[in-house]
């Protein structure tokens, strides 16, 4: 819309409809009353900035979604720049603030009234981010290095009631308060014209899409330089807890647990290498594990081809049953949903360890113990991690506990509707399943065959998207062949394929079963929870196997048909449960799309009336 859209405050109640009706489209949830009052009392008084400086004319994005994230820039300003005449964006930061102090210890963290003690990322940090990430994910803006700037606007708060928060200069983002609203005023008349910026805006919104840099591609990149991944919002937040407290721990006794949840994609395995990264290069000592052979496999193969001592880094948890008592500064404890109830052995005699409970051992073997984890991809009996767990070790030690909840989405798009539908699909979240609304950041999909699901993966993987297939575990997972080919297990009508290989070497053209995910030659294989779990590509094929059926009105897991031995004896109700975890996580590996399938006709006739669009086959 144009700046003079925002002018009428008669329009002012229109247009927050307007907006909440966006937001339930991105989060198929209403915004919160604090939401609606922040659009309520924020956009006025930015229209009155806009207004005073003389930018009628100029395109306004409101709640501007930024590529393949769920995160939201409140305003862009779109024009063109004063001088130059080429296009301007200009990235602002509503905030209703009315003061806010700097977190001790912290050079991007900030208490704010209203808040309690949960600490908040500097606005200025937070806006520059923005600016940031807009670059490196439009390709309008990619190479162009002075085409986006960041205003964070306090529009409640006095420069003395912030005063804290002036410490950290940037030339590309600039904080104002109401005392510097004429600052304000003469900035933005530095960055845009009066001009109309409409073909400014279109070109901003029509511009592709550079996808981010998959995870796995870049770990070495990011173990041994530092610096490849975006930290956006709470991820900021996270890492800067943990870096916080590693700090802290050398000049006191305290002891902090940092507990950080979030859905597929939030971010986790990026803050993971992130701190692995940044800690390792200013002394801390610092090791990763997790309860994924496949994961962990994959990035000591990825980081060992730069530099063979860095692999001894990635661990497992049952590594930490003999360790030493706060031998390491910080533990990075990724996927610790994985954490298992019984610990893998206890300590041999002597040993300095503390025996106990496996999430007990990791607790004590670091200073800092930090736990990543998405309590939904609990998939086998005996995993146990849960914030709740975790919580209750840490106090009973009498640790300090903090949490951080991840509020960005990466994966599926950015797409939050898409893990929401799929929570509703599963039965994880009340309410039933729903009809999938289109979304112009995740494509869902379904196919009547499983030829039509992998023609439309193939022609995404030879279009240069990474494509994979997944299914339940119903099928036997035979040993290779004699000649080192794979068997044919997965056997749907005259349809069959091989499950990916069991070997960790590559055999035939298939790449090592950790590599799967990652490999190009992974296609045509079928990938389980096993081999799926923790990774990710661009479009993500799904088999609903007869071990998860649509009877009635409700979801039936069928036990007798899973072949996964290791839930063979579960009780029937936590077989369900597990059922229904499995196919969440294998259900949200895409990033941009999904293609679904059911080998049961009754749940295939559910897909078609939640899916409005079908995969297609080349003709």
């Amino acid at each position: 819309m144009s700046a003079r859209a925002l002018f009428d405050r008669s329009t002012a109640g229109a247009l927050t409809e307007r907006l909440a009706q966006q937001y339930r489209a991105v989060f198929s949830n209403p915004p919160s009353p604090s939401e609606r009052r922040s659009w309520e009392n924020s956009l006025p008084a930015l229209a009155e900035v806009l207004r005073d400086a003389g930018l009628d004319e100029i395109e306004v994005l409101l709640e501007h979604q930024l590529p393949l994230t769920s995160l939201r820039a409140d305003a862009v300003l779109v024009g063109s720049h004063p001088t130059t005449g080429r296009p301007s964006y200009v990235i602002v930061e509503l905030k209703q603030w009315s003061d806010a102090r700097m977190v001790p210890d912290a050079d991007d963290l900030c208490l704010v009234t209203g808040r309690g003690n949960r600490p908040a990322l500097h606005p200025l940090v937070q806006v520059r981010r923005y600016c940031d990430y807009l670059r490196d994910f439009s390709n309008l803006l990619s190479d162009e290095e002075d085409l986006v700037a960041g205003v964070a606007y306090l529009h409640n708060a006095d420069d003395l009631d912030i005063d804290g928060l002036f410490g950290l200069p940037d030339a590309k983002a600039h904080i104002f308060t109401s005392t510097s609203r004429g600052e304000l005023i003469r900035y933005l008349q530095t960055r845009l014209s009066p001009l109309d910026g409409a073909l400014e805006a279109d070109s901003l919104l029509e511009s592709a899409v550079a996808p981010g840099r998959q995870l796995m591609r870049v770990a070495a990149d990011e173990i041994v330089h530092g610096g490849q991944f975006r930290l956006m919002d709470e991820q900021q937040v996270a890492v800067s807890l943990v870096k916080r407290a590693a700090a802290l721990s050398r000049r006191s006794d305290s002891k902090e647990v940092i507990v950080i949840s979030g859905g597929p994609g939030s971010g986790k395995s990026v803050i993971a290498l992130h701190l692995m990264s940044h800690l390792g290069r200013n002394g801390r000592s610092v090791v990763h594990a997790t309860g994924s052979k496949s994961f962990t496999t994959t990035l000591r193969y990825v980081v060992g081809e730069k530099n063979q001592r860095i692999p001894k880094l990635f661990r497992y948890f049952n590594d930490f049953s003999a360790a030493e008592r706060n031998g390491l500064d910080v533990l990075i404890c990724d996927e610790a949903h994985r954490i298992r109830r019984p610990s893998a052995g206890l300590n041999a005699a002597g040993a300095q360890g503390s025996g106990g409970s496996q999430v007990e051992q990791l607790i004590d073997a670091a200073r800092v113990p930090v736990f990543l984890l998405d309590e939904h991809q609990v998939v086998r009996p005996g995993e146990m991690g849960s914030v709740a767990a975790i919580d209750a070790a840490a106090r009973t030690k009498g640790c300090l506990v903090r949490h951080v909840d991840l509020n960005s989405q990466f994966r599926c798009g950015g797409s939050r509707a898409y893990e929401y539908w799929v929570l509703r699909l599963l039965g994880l979240e009340p309410g039933g399943p729903i009809k999938w609304q289109p979304d112009e950041n995740f494509d869902v999909l379904v196919a009547e065959s499983p030829e039509e699901m992998e023609e439309h993966l193939r022609m995404r993987q030879e279009a240069g998207c990474t494509a994979r297939m997944t299914a339940g575990f119903c099928w036997p997972w035979s040993n290779l062949r004699s000649d080192g080919s794979l068997r044919d297990d997965v056997v749907i009508g005259s349809w069959r394929r091989p499950w990916n290989s069991k070997s960790e070497r590559s055999t035939s053209g298939a790449p090592a079963s950790s590599l799967w995910a990652t490999e190009r030659a992974g296609f045509g294989q079928i990938g389980c929870i096993y081999t799926a779990q923790g990774f990710e590509y661009a479009w993500n094929g799904m088999i609903f196997g007869p071990d998860l059926v649509w009877r009635g009105n409700e979801w039936r897991a069928v036990q007798a048909e899973n072949k996964d031995r290791s839930v063979a004896h579960a009780a029937p109700h936590q077989f369900d449960r597990l059922m229904r975890n499995t196919y969440k996580v294998l259900l949200t590996r895409g990033l941009t799309g999904t293609v679904l399938y059911s080998t049961d006709p009754e749940t295939r006739a559910l897909l078609r009336t939640l899916i409005p669009d079908r995969a297609t086959r080349a003709t």
